[in-house]
């Protein structure tokens, strides 16, 4: 039975998601402690595998929760790892054989079309910085290091073996826990050991680091309604959307739809906050400051929209804008008619009266005019709603009139006629 995308939503794929991990993780510490229920298959599997089925399945339900959260957040990357991480807890939960590891294998099947309905939502792509891939190539060196060089000197070693001894060394020393149950016994292996102590000890506060920090910041600018510095450094060619109101969630639409980056600039926490939740690039602070537009690059902005509830705030921030960027082009949204003028005054080049605009369209398409073309002429007319500093002249020369020009049809410039006579044709 085909499945429906009205019944199988995206949350649901991420809720089965994250049901499978930990349902993962309980069915493998569970077989790992031997506290299980045989199943009907029990009799054909060892022992050690069920036992390592249920070690690597704890790992992959851990995997499964990164997965879920990368999936919540609408990356590609979830998507794909969920892809391959299904078929897997629902392999291991064969594999583990026991009554409590089939609700995992039923789930695991129940998950993988609910995944491929819905797989068409998750497009964010995740590109990591050029200092994070170094900082986990650095950890993955170092690690191979450790592993592969004790290994080469397990002579110089009491308790290495092999080269999960070796791995198991390497990773105990670089967390500086040092169970003592394999140590240097050796010159040689015990100048070693420091190499691997400082190397890898360095490799994994520089990879925590680097890679933990983003997440964190980004989860504080989600809490907070702001950008990281970061994100800041990187704005260039964008548009600045300052301040927040029943005008601007159009704007909003319309600018994604474009795919034009973008920033809100909205001293109300609520509505930054709930942006942020949209993933919408937000600074909380007063547009109208100085401060909080040199930090969103008004600089090297293309564009400012100013668009909210109130115009008297409009204005300060059309005022802070022009000075901050003279040459930036500004476009202002009246909420009041009598008040185009005054943002035109405040420095924005265009001004839009929506509801000089709204009354147009709607007497027009009463008498059976089409309102899209009703909204072009409109939009070409500044004397209805819009208002432009440019002014109303002309820049065509082909507009001017030559005064040495006979006028057509008999009528003359200043309602004078060749006879001296104003406001009179001659017969």
């Amino acid at each position: 039975m085909e499945l429906s995308r009205e019944w199988v939503t995206v949350r649901a794929s991420i809720v089965l998601t994250f049901a499978v991990a930990v349902l993962s993780i309980v069915v493998g510490l569970l077989h790992i402690s031997g506290v299980s229920v045989a199943g009907p298959l029990s009799p054909y599997i060892p022992d050690i595998v069920r036992q390592t089925v249920g070690f690597t399945g704890t790992l992959t339900g851990f995997a499964m929760l990164a997965s879920g959260y990368a999936l919540k957040r609408g990356y590609r990357v979830g998507l794909y790892s969920t892809a391959i991480l299904l078929p897997l807890t629902g392999i291991q939960g064969l594999l583990q054989v026991s009554v409590v590891s089939l609700p995992l294998v039923a789930l695991s099947i129940v998950s993988i079309p609910a995944l491929v309905v819905n797989r068409d939502r998750f497009t964010r792509t995740y590109r990591p910085s050029p200092t994070q891939l170094a900082a986990g190539t650095a950890l993955v060196t170092a690690v191979g290091y450790g592993t592969f060089g004790s290994f080469a000197l397990r002579e110089e070693f009491t308790g290495i073996n092999s080269i999960v001894d070796a791995f198991y060394y390497t990773v105990v020393t670089a967390s500086t826990v040092g169970y003592g149950d394999v140590a240097p016994a050796s010159a040689i292996g015990r100048m070693f050991g420091i190499s691997v102590l400082v190397i890898n000890v360095a490799a994994f506060a520089v990879a925590l680091g680097v890679l933990l920090t983003p997440a964190i910041e980004a989860q504080l600018s989600k809490a907070l309604g702001r950008m990281t510095q970061r994100q800041f450094d990187l704005l260039d060619g964008h548009v600045l959307v300052l301040g927040y109101g029943d005008l601007t969630e159009p704007i909003l639409e319309e600018l994604i739809e474009r795919d034009i980056e973008y920033v809100v600039v909205t001293d109300d926490d609520r509505h930054a906050s709930r942006l942020a939740d949209r993933d919408v690039a937000v600074l909380a602070a007063d547009p109208s400051d100085v401060g909080p537009l040199e930090t969103a690059r008004i600089g090297d902005a293309r564009a400012v929209v100013v668009a909210t509830n109130d115009d008297a705030e409009d204005a300060l921030a059309i005022l802070t804008a022009r000075q901050l960027n003279p040459e930036v082009r500004i476009v202002a949204g009246a909420t009041q008619r009598e008040n185009v003028d005054k943002l035109r005054r405040a420095g924005a080049d265009d001004v839009i009266s929506p509801a000089t605009l709204g009354g147009h369209l709607l007497v027009d398409s009463a008498f059976g005019a089409d309102s899209t073309a009703v909204a072009e002429e409109i939009m070409d007319d500044e004397g209805l709603g819009v208002e432009s500093a440019g002014g109303d002249e002309s820049d065509d020369p082909s507009d001017a009139v030559d005064p040495d020009e006979e006028p057509p049809d008999g009528e003359y410039l200043d309602d004078e006629s060749p006879t001296g006579n104003r406001g009179e044709n001659p017969d």
